[in-house]
């Protein structure tokens, strides 16, 4: 289920301090009842890319790659590291040092820290850079469960322009999708 933003920008994160020229695209609340240790448990599943999308998803991720080859909107000179700085240049020595994850299998997302109620992780493009931020927040019943926060930085009009164009698709066709793929992959592991 999508949220409001502000269930992302009210929480203490430590992410609000890494990233003020960062703007948040959406927030969704992933089907992950937990206890309060779960989260490496969901970064283990997530960055496994077991599962995957199905169908329209599935034919939007496959567009989406071939016009990131036919326009070099993902050429090597286009991402962290080249076109942008990692956000880890951007952590205090204590998130630098500790335990940065995973980084995930199924998409071009590299992990950036995980502390025990956050997990970040980050890809760029042409398009823009975007950040993935998981957090594990309290449900209000006494059990925990995850919010899925996007970040993006979008490279310029014509990153604006991308960003706008797809948000249709993203809203509701690609990440309906992966919030029920990451909810069932939730349900099969012990």
């Amino acid at each position: 289920m999508r949220l409001p933003n502000t269930a992302h920008t009210t929480r203490p994160w430590r992410i609000h301090a890494l990233t003020p020229d960062f703007r948040v695209e959406d927030v969704w609340a992933l089907p992950t009842p937990g206890g309060p240790g779960d989260l490496p448990r969901l970064v283990r599943q997530m960055s496994s890319g077991e599962g995957g999308f199905s169908g329209a998803a599935r034919a939007l991720f496959a567009l989406r790659w071939k016009l990131g080859r036919l326009f070099g909107w993902d050429g090597p000179r286009t991402g962290v590291g080249a076109r942008v700085h990692s956000l880890r240049e951007r952590l205090p020595a204590d998130l630098r040092d500790g335990e940065r994850g995973p980084d995930l299998r199924a998409v071009p997302l590299t992990s950036v820290f995980l502390t025990g109620d956050e997990w970040v992780a980050e890809t760029a493009n042409r398009t823009v850079h975007t950040l993935m931020h998981i957090g594990w927040v309290p449900d209000g019943s006494g059990g925990f469960s995850a919010q899925m926060a996007v970040l993006v930085k979008p490279n310029g009009l014509f990153g604006t322009a991308y960003m706008a164009a797809i948000r249709p698709f993203r809203h509701l066709i690609v990440d309906p999708a992966l919030v029920r793929l990451i909810g069932r992959g939730w349900g099969r592991r012990p």
